[in-house]
């Protein structure tokens, strides 16, 4: 590869890898939560989908072969500063040995000057081989382009971070879905059944003569209402179990279920009440809270976010390239060693003769070239990646500010969260004695049909509406994490993960 193109490279090897978007995890292997799906088939926890998806995902795989082809390329760029050594052997069988015509004088004085002689010049067999060294005592492109190797090894880490913090963070929403898809099954579920319960004893009342036939009508109704709302939520649900297990990178016909409740999950609590939201709490907490955004939390999230870390190298790989246009204008030195044999011998060959019928020639040269003048293109190369660079500077700034409005816009999300927890647990309470109320007044004779179905309404309005605030809390989180750039699972040293993908 021609040492010009060498910072290219590494500056498409970059972008690709700033697209997605690495690394990894302290906890469980991905063969031990293998095993464990294995023994309780189809129950995964938020942890075990989070390692699966960092070992498994095709987002991570690609980044990987991104990092494996960019530690090829660096050895690439090496290549054009060490010494390159090429030998050669060549034989020649003369089947009819050449002939010159020279004139008669040369060899008589006395000949015919118009008279020619045909005379035979070689031998049977010829014989040449040897050997050439060449190395780059200087050139300025080629040693630019070598003191890019670390900023390339950055790269990699860098871009393979980047991606995996995305990841995780899709991982986890993606988790959450399937939770908060689950709740929905669940209430439209207890909903019809407590309709169901309900029009079971109304039947039994209007068989007594309690009640009149409309009053079994109208749960009748209510009941067949419900029913397209469960089928709904269950398909909603199946879809989003394809959405995790895309994430994941497995098979999307496979059976999964989740582990966790949001009905029974307390987003302030700093443990879990429940087991099977251990995990969840787990990972939830292991990214500490700030909800008050200052110039140090800020400047920690620029230096730990992925992209505006990918973004950093780039300004750097992008000197380095202004580095290379300018050492176009530098002479370039090389320096060549050659070695070679030739022997010729008559009659039947034997391998490059005897000593008698060989000779050895050596050689050494040192070339220099210096360009003069080649148009405009040097200049012009120079122009454009400053304004390349300039470019690169006007997308950190712009993703530093993304990076701000981010972490504010999660900050707030979660901070409603807690505002509203307390009158979402209270309105839960109030909607369920009220619904327990309601049935015991219709039950007795009391109350109306129209007081039970409102106070169901309510109680399932409530139960929606807590679900739903751990759902938006927890998709607050994970997108808080991803915008200070400490995303569970991922360290800054992105190495382990190299020791966690499988590829074929």
């Amino acid at each position: 590869m021609h040492p010009t193109n060498i910072l290219k490279i590494g500056l498409t090897v970059i972008l690709s890898l700033s697209i997605s978007t690495t690394v990894l995890g302290q906890q469980d292997s991905t063969q031990t939560a293998f095993e464990e799906i294995e023994e309780n088939p189809g129950a995964i926890s938020l942890d075990q989908a989070i390692q699966i998806a960092l070992a498994n995902n095709t987002e991570i795989k690609r980044s990987l072969l991104s990092v494996r082809d960019a530690d090829q390329q660096v050895r690439t760029a090496w290549s054009n500063v060490m010494p390159e050594i090429t030998s050669s052997a060549n034989y020649t069988r003369n089947l009819e040995v050449p002939v010159n015509f020279i004139p008669e004088v040369v060899f008589d004085p006395n000949g015919d000057p118009d008279k020619l002689v045909p005379v035979a010049f070689g031998t049977d067999n010829n014989w040449q081989g040897g050997f050439t060294i060449s190395q780059t005592i200087f050139n300025g492109q080629a040693f630019v382009g070598v003191s890019t190797s670390g900023l390339f090894k950055t790269a990699q880490s860098e871009g393979m971070r980047a991606t995996a913090q995305g990841i995780v963070t899709q991982t986890r929403m993606a988790y959450y879905q399937v939770l908060i898809a689950k709740e929905q099954v669940r209430l439209q579920q207890s909903r019809l059944d407590r309709v169901q319960e309900n029009l079971d004893d109304t039947r039994k009342s209007y068989e007594q003569g309690l009640v009149d036939k409309y009053a079994v009508t109208q749960l009748e109704v209510q009941l067949e209402n419900i029913k397209p709302n469960l089928t709904s939520a269950k398909f909603s649900e199946k879809e989003s179990i394809r959405n995790l297990l895309d994430a994941m990178g497995l098979p999307v016909s496979l059976s999964l279920e989740v582990k966790g409740d949001l009905s029974g999950y307390d987003i302030q609590s700093a443990n879990a009440s429940e087991i099977e939201n251990k995990a969840i709490k787990k990972v939830d907490r292991m990214t500490a809270l700030s909800l008050e955004s200052d110039s140090a939390l800020l400047q920690r999230a620029f230096e730990m976010r992925g992209d505006l870390r990918v973004l950093d190298v780039q300004q750097q790989l992008q000197e380095k390239r202004i580095k290379a246009e300018k050492s176009k204008y530098l002479p370039s030195v090389q320096a060549n060693y050659n070695m070679q044999w030739t022997a010729a011998q008559s009659g039947t060959p034997v391998f490059f003769g005897s000593e008698q019928q060989r000779a050895r020639s050596q050689t050494f040269m040192v070339g220099v070239q210096l360009p003069i003048f080649q148009g405009f293109r040097r200049d012009a190369a120079i122009q454009q990646a400053q304004i390349q660079q300039k470019d690169l500077q006007l997308q950190e700034y712009q993703a530093k500010r993304t990076a701000e409005s981010e972490i504010t816009s999660a900050e707030e999300s979660i901070r409603e969260a807690f505002q509203i927890e307390s009158a979402r647990k209270r309105a839960l309470d109030l909607a369920q004695e009220g619904y327990d109320r309601a049935l015991k007044r219709y039950q007795s004779g009391l109350g109306s049909q129209q007081e039970v179905t409102d106070a169901e309404l309510q109680l399932r309005e409530a139960e929606v509406g807590y679900a739903q605030m751990v759902f938006n809390y927890l998709a607050a989180k994970a997108q808080y994490d991803q915008a200070v750039g400490k995303v569970p699972f991922v360290e800054e040293d992105v190495e382990p993960i190299k020791n966690k993908i499988e590829l074929e």
